[in-house]
C-alpha cells in the first residue's frame, strides 16, 4: 500500500514571498485526507510538490507506491489533444514514454511508406515501430488499453478504438473529469492526488465519486470545496491557512468546530505570551535600574536579560489566521420586465424545442446532467441571443465564445447587458497580462481606472497581493474571484454564471452569494453546487432525454 509523508515543508514564491512554512502531515495507507483552506493559500502548490512538479527546497516529502495525479484543469492539455493523449497523461511515466514513442514511430513508418514502401528508410521505420511495440508491451501498454476500453465504454458508451482519437475539447468538463477519475480509481497506482476532482461533475457524478472514494483502498490526498463531498469522504482534514497548516484528526463535519476552538486556544496562548513577555521585560528594566547604582544587582540584571532573550528567541505562538473579507459589489441596473424570451428554442442535438420567459430580478438555476446543453444555453445568451441588440453592448470576452448551433429564437430584453462567467476560465486574452494591466489598460468600460483604483478593487477581492501577477499563474479560485470582479466592472445587468463556485473556497462562495443577493438585475446560473442552489427561486431542468422543463424545486437525479 502507498503513503505520503510531508515533513516541515515550506515554499517561497518567485517574487520572494513566503507562501507557507513548516507544513507537516501524513497520508497513511488507505486514508482519505482533504486539503482545505482559502484560495491561494497553497493547496495546489502542496499537491504539485508531492507530485514532483515543484522542487522541495525546505523540508522533505517521501512517498511509497505508484502515484496517480489529476490536476485542477484536467484535459486542458492542448487544443488538438485527443482522448488517447489524456489517457496517457494520467499513466505512469514508463507508460507515457512508451506511448509517445509508439505514436512517433508509427507516424514515421507511415510517412516512410508513402515515400517508398520497399525503401531502406521504410524498413528502418518498420523496425523502429516494432521495437516501440515491444517497449509498449513491456511497459504494460496492452493491459492499459484494456483499462482504457473499459473506461471509454463506461463514460462515453464507445469502444476505445472508436473514442481514442476524439478531441478532448469535444467532451464536456464533467465527461473529462469522469474519464480521468475512472482511469485513476481503476488503475494500479496506490496513491492518488486529486485537485478539485468534483469540479464539472453533476450531482449524480458527485455522489458516484463519494461512493468510489469511500470504497477505494487507495491512499488519497485531495482538494475540494464541496462541503457535502468533504463530509462524506474525508478521514482527516489538513487546513492550509495563515502561512502554515494544521491537522484535524477527524472528519469534515467536526472541522469547523475544531477550527473555532483552535483559534480561541491560539488567542489565549498569545495573550499569555504577551503577558509573560511584559513581565520579563519589566523585571529586566527594574534590575537594570537597580544595577545602575548597586553593583550587587548586576548579576540579576544579566540573568533577567538572558531570560528575556531566550523567551523572545523561542518566539510567540502563532496567531490565528485573519478571516477573509471579500466584498463583491455587483450593481446591475433596471432592464425591461422580460429579461430573456425563448420561443421554440432548440439546441441542435441536445434539446427539443422549448419556451421560456425569464423576468427581471429572477434567480434561475439551470440544472441537469453533464452534456445536456446547459453551458451551450448560457453561451447563446452571452452572444446576445439570435437577434443581438447593439444597444445592449457586447458581453465581456464574447469574442472568445464559440457559436452555438440552434433553431428557434432567443431574445434579450431592453437594456439587458449580459456578463458571462465561463466554467473553464477560458480567457486567452488575459493569460499573459497582470491583474493591474487588465484593469488599468483594459477595455473601454474600464479605461478610466488608474493603478490606485485597480489596487483598491483588487483589495476588496483579497487579490491586492496578486496585482502584478499574471492571470494565467493564479490559482483556480483566484482566477474565479478576478473574473467575478470583471463582471462587477462590466456593467452587466444579466449575469450568466457557469459553475461559478467550482473553484471558490467557502468564504468566497458566501461573498458571491451575498453579492448576488444585492445585485439589481437577473441571474442565470448553471450549477451542481447543492448548497449554492438553495439561494435561487426558479429552477429549469435540462433532461437527458432532451426535454427542458421548469421544476418547483431542484432536481438532481436526471437521465
Amino acid at each position: 500500500m502507498g503513503y505520503v509523508d510531508v515533513a516541515t515543508v515550506g515554499h517561497i514564491l518567485p517574487d520572494g514571498r513566503e507562501l507557507f512554512t513548516d507544513v507537516s502531515f501524513r497520508v497513511g495507507e488507505g486514508a482519505k485526507v482533504a486539503l482545505v483552506g482559502p484560495n491561494g493559500a497553497g493547496k495546489t502548490t502542496l499537491l504539485r510538490m508531492v507530485a514532483g512538479d515543484l522542487p522541495v527546497r525546505d523540508g522533505a516529502i517521501s512517498r511509497s507506491g505508484g502515484l496517480g495525479v489529476m490536476r485542477q484543469f484536467i484535459g486542458m492539455i492542448g487544443d488538438d489533444s485527443t482522448l488517447a493523449d489524456l489517457a496517457l497523461s494520467l499513466g505512469p511515466p514508463a507508460l507515457r514514454d512508451a506511448g509517445r514513442r509508439l505514436t512517433d514511430t508509427e507516424a514515421a513508418m507511415r510517412a516512410a511508406e508513402v515515400r517508398g514502401k520497399y525503401s531502406t528508410a521504410a524498413g528502418r521505420a518498420q523496425l523502429a515501430y516494432a521495437d516501440a511495440l515491444a517497449a509498449w508491451g513491456e511497459a504494460g501498454g496492452y493491459d492499459a488499453e484494456v483499462l482504457f476500453d473499459t473506461v471509454s465504454v463506461i463514460v462515453l458508451d464507445l469502444p476505445w478504438d472508436t473514442a481514442r482519437d476524439r478531441p478532448v475539447r469535444t467532451l464536456s468538463g464533467g465527461q473529462q473529469k469522469r474519464f480521468a477519475l475512472e482511469l485513476l480509481l481503476r488503475g494500479t497506482d496506490e496513491v492518488l492526488l486529486l485537485d478539485e476532482p468534483d469540479n464539472f461533475l453533476d450531482v449524480p457524478g458527485k455522489r458516484w465519486l463519494e461512493d468510489r472514494l469511500r470504497e477505494s483502498a487507495k491512499s488519497v490526498l485531495y482538494v475540494s470545496h464541496d462541503r457535502e463531498l468533504l463530509a462524506r469522504t474525508a478521514d482527516r482534514v489538513v487546513a492550509v491557512e495563515g502561512g502554515g497548516a494544521w491537522v484535524h484528526p477527524a472528519g469534515f463535519a467536526s472541522w469547523h468546530e475544531a477550527r473555532v476552538a483552535r483559534h480561541a486556544r491560539l488567542d489565549e496562548l498569545r495573550k499569555r505570551w504577551d503577558e509573560e513577555h511584559q513581565k520579563l521585560r519589566e523585571l529586566m528594566l527594574m534590575y537594570k535600574q537597580k544595577a545602575a547604582y548597586n553593583s550587587d544587582m548586576a548579576s540579576r540584571y544579566q540573568s533577567a536579560q538572558t531570560r528575556l532573550r531566550r523567551f523572545e528567541e523561542a518566539g510567540p505562538p502563532p496567531v490565528p489566521p485573519k478571516d477573509q473579507d471579500i466584498r463583491i459589489r455587483l450593481t446591475g441596473g433596471r432592464t425591461g420586465k422580460r429579461a430573456v424570451i425563448c420561443d421554440q428554442l432548440e439546441l441542435d442535438g441536445l434539446t427539443y424545442p422549448f419556451d421560456l420567459e425569464i423576468w427581471y430580478g429572477d434567480r434561475l438555476a439551470v440544472l441537469g446532467a453533464n452534456g445536456t446543453g446547459k453551458s451551450h444555453f448560457l453561451r447563446l445568451l452571452a452572444r446576445g441571443g439570435t437577434d443581438p441588440d447593439p444597444a445592449n453592448g457586447p458581453v465581456d470576452g464574447a469574442h472568445a465564445l464559440a457559436p452555438v448551433a440552434h433553431d428557434g429564437m432567443v431574445r434579450l430584453g431592453a437594456r439587458v447587458r449580459p456578463g458571462h462567467f465561463s466554467q473553464t476560465h477560458d480567457r486567452p486574452e488575459l493569460m499573459g497580462k497582470t491583474l493591474v494591466e487588465i484593469l488599468w489598460r483594459g477595455d473601454d468600460h474600464r479605461a478610466g481606472m488608474d493603478r490606485h483604483g485597480a489596487m483598491a478593487a483588487l483589495s476588496r477581492y483579497e487579490l491586492a497581493g496578486q496585482g502584478d501577477q499574471r492571470f494565467g499563474t493564479l490559482s483556480g479560485g483566484q482566477q474565479a474571484r478576478f473574473l467575478v470582479l470583471l463582471l462587477e466592472l462590466s456593467g452587466a445587468t444579466l449575469l450568466l454564471l457557469d459553475e461559478p463556485t467550482d473553484n471558490l473556497d467557502l468564504a468566497s462562495a458566501e461573498a458571491l452569494e451575498a453579492g448576488l443577493a444585492a445585485f439589481a438585475g437577473t441571474v442565470i446560473a448553471v450549477t451542481h453546487d447543492r448548497w449554492f442552489t438553495r439561494s435561487f427561486d426558479r429552477f429549469v431542468l435540462f433532461g437527458g432525454d432532451g426535454e427542458v422543463v421548469e421544476t418547483p424545486a431542484p432536481v438532481w437525479d436526471v437521465g
